[in-house]
């Protein structure tokens, strides 16, 4: 993908792994949306992928032309819709998801807490912090140990170092 790494990101976590046919129906729509996706009639400079058949990951190159309210609203609608057209949840702030070795598992929230307390997720766990807001933080700080993100303020009482 050759765009900015500053440019600005957006990550919608499915609350399910997509099958693969689903990936690459998902990223279909995702690239015809990028190519037409406007700015108050500019052409946004803009990229979308789906890793770990489970993220999908938009951006856009805001030094060429900066999203506005109207283009995000855009880009939520499609998120809106590719939610009813594959029966998955993208906006499900809850729910969280770690690095089980090479896997990656999504547990909502109170889950995440009994496996804290229970020591399967510690300070070390890999999470995906989908906070990031720009490429270079999507490539350097979303997937980090626990200890490392907002996580770590969130559920700091029950982490065991």
């Amino acid at each position: 993908m050759n765009i900015s790494e500053n440019s600005r990101v957006w990550i919608y976590q499915s609350d399910r792994i997509l099958q693969p046919i689903e990936v690459t129906q998902i990223q279909d729509k995702l690239n015809s949306f990028t190519s037409q996706w406007l700015a108050h009639g500019h052409e946004l400079v803009a990229a979308a992928e789906i890793r770990y058949n489970q993220f999908i990951v938009l951006s856009v190159d805001e030094e060429k032309v900066g999203a506005t309210g109207c283009s995000i609203d855009k880009s939520v609608k499609l998120m809106k819709d590719l939610e009813l057209e594959f029966s998955i949840n993208l906006f499900d702030r809850f729910s969280l998801a770690y690095r089980d070795g090479e896997v990656v598992q999504t547990v909502n929230r109170d889950e995440f807490e009994k496996l804290l307390k229970a020591e399967v997720i510690t300070s070390e766990t890999i999470v995906f912090n989908n906070l990031v807001s720009t490429r270079k933080e999507l490539n350097n700080s979303w997937e980090v140990p626990l200890k490392n993100t907002w996580h770590a303020q969130v559920f700091g009482s029950l982490i065991l170092t």
